[in-house]
């Protein structure tokens, strides 16, 4: 795979992640914070993947 492949994999993830992060925020704060952490975590693998490319 390549590198931009591996970082748009990433980054959809993210997005994924903030999405459920949004949808639970009303109903189960805990889950949804850490939802928000692992959202952060896949966006800043992305960005420090596409930087290495």
């Amino acid at each position: 795979m390549s590198h931009s492949v591996i970082a748009l994999l990433l980054l959809a993830l993210a997005g994924f992640l903030f999405g459920g992060t949004w949808s639970l925020w009303k109903t189960t704060r805990p889950l949804a914070a850490a939802l928000g952490v692992c959202g952060v975590l896949a966006a800043a693998g992305a960005i420090t993947w596409m930087m290495q490319g």
